[in-house]
C-alpha cells in the first residue's frame, strides 16, 4: 500500500517505509512540516515499487517489514538507483547495524528515537547528496591513490583490492577516501562526521564506528587503525605487505 501525504510539490521527496501506521503517520507529518514531500509504503515490496516510480531523494526504511524485509528492499532500491537510505531498527545489536549498512544503507537509528534527531539525520543525508556532487566534480582530476594491493580511484569512485573490485556504498567510499588521503594521520570521529556526513555535532559518532566496521569487513581488519578515545587512521597496505616479507 502506498499513499501520498503531501498536498504540494517540494524540492525533496522522502519515502517512509514503516508498517506501524501510527509511527508512519507521525514521521510523514513531521517530514511535511519541514517542507518536504512524504510518501509512505507499508511493506518492502511496495517500497521497491514506490522508489522505482517516484525516485525519492531519501528513503527511511524500517528493517522488520511484511512481504519483504527492509534489508532486501534496501538492496533492491540502491541497486536500481543510488539513493541515501536511513534504516530504522528496534534492535541495538551492532551486527544488525553493520548488516544494514552492508545492504546499502547510509545511516541507521535505533527505536525508540526522537523526531528531532530523525529530522537532523535526514537534513544531513540530503546535504550529503549535494556535497557528494561537489566532491565528485572536484575529484575529476584527482590522482589515483595507489597503495600497492589497494587502489582507490576518486574520479571513477572505484576501489580494487589485490586486483579485484570491491563494492562500497557511497558513504563507505567517501569515508575510505577521506582517511586514505591522509595515511597514518589520526582523524577524530567528529572530523569524519564533518567531512563525510556534513554533520556539525557529535551525535552520530556511533555511525562512524559502524561504517568503519563495515569497511573492515570488506577490506580487512588491519587497514583502518582505531585510536581509542580519539578516532581512526588509515594504514597503507603496502606497509603491511612489506612487513610480511
Amino acid at each position: 500500500m502506498i499513499r501520498n501525504t503531501s498536498r504540494y510539490t517540494t524540492p525533496s521527496t522522502i519515502l517512509v517505509v514503516e508498517d506501524e501506521p501510527t509511527l508512519a503517520t507521525a514521521i510523514a507529518q513531521r517530514i511535511t512540516a519541514e517542507g518536504w514531500t512524504a510518501r509512505v509504503a507499508s511493506d518492502g515490496a511496495s517500497a521497491v515499487q514506490a522508489a522505482s516510480q517516484i525516485k525519492p531523494d531519501l528513503v527511511i526504511m524500517d528493517i522488520m517489514l511484511p512481504v519483504m524485509d527492509g534489508l532486501e528492499a534496501t538492496k533492491r532500491i540502491v541497486a536500481e538507483r543510488p539513493v541515501p537510505v536511513l534504516i530504522l531498527t528496534a534492535r541495538d545489536d551492532e551486527a544488525d547495524k553493520v548488516t544494514g549498512l552492508g545492504a546499502g544503507a547510509d545511516d541507521y537509528m535505533t527505536k525508540p528515537f526522537s523526531m528531532r534527531e530523525l529530522i537532523a539525520r535526514c537534513k544531513a543525508l540530503l546535504r550529503r547528496v549535494e556535497r557528494a556532487k561537489v566532491i565528485a566534480k572536484n575529484s575529476e582530476n584527482e590522482k589515483v591513490l595507489d597503495f600497492g594491493s589497494l587502489v582507490i580511484d576518486p574520479a571513477q569512485r572505484i576501489v580494487t583490492l589485490r586486483g579485484e573490485q570491491i563494492h562500497l556504498t557511497p558513504t563507505e567510499f567517501d569515508l575510505l577516501a577521506t582517511l586514505a588521503r591522509r595515511p597514518k594521520s589520526v582523524l577524530t570521529r567528529e572530523k569524519l562526521l564533518e567531512e563525510v556526513w556534513d554533520w556539525v555535532d557529535a551525535s552520530g559518532t556511533r555511525t562512524v564506528d559502524s561504517h568503519v566496521k563495515a569497511l573492515r569487513h570488506k577490506l580487512g581488519s588491519q587497514m583502518i587503525r582505531t585510536v581509542h578515545g580519539v578516532g581512526y587512521a588509515f594504514e597503507p597496505p603496502e606497509d603491511q605487505d612489506q612487513d610480511q616479507r
